[in-house]
């Protein structure tokens, strides 16, 4: 079963919240999975671009009106 890591960046502004993650990924082992948690609009929109970019695998796991969380798989 894969470990899980938690990440709550809601109320980060971009393109911080860009880079914590990246430092999050840089950290995980293989097969572990980070749950990052949010703001909708512009931040999911940076967020969700760059992780295509890196070609991550991710899927969003929860929404509501002001912030979505997501679980991304770490599989170097």
């Amino acid at each position: 079963m894969p470990h899980l890591k938690y990440l709550d960046l809601k109320s980060i502004p971009c393109p911080l919240n860009v880079v914590k993650i990246k430092l999050a990924l840089e950290k995980l082992s293989t097969n572990e999975q980070l749950i990052v948690e949010l703001d909708k609009g512009e931040p999911e929109e940076m967020v969700l671009n760059n992780l295509r970019e890196m070609r991550c695998v991710f899927k969003q796991i929860k929404e509501n009106e002001q912030s979505i969380k997501i679980k991304i798989l770490h599989e170097n």
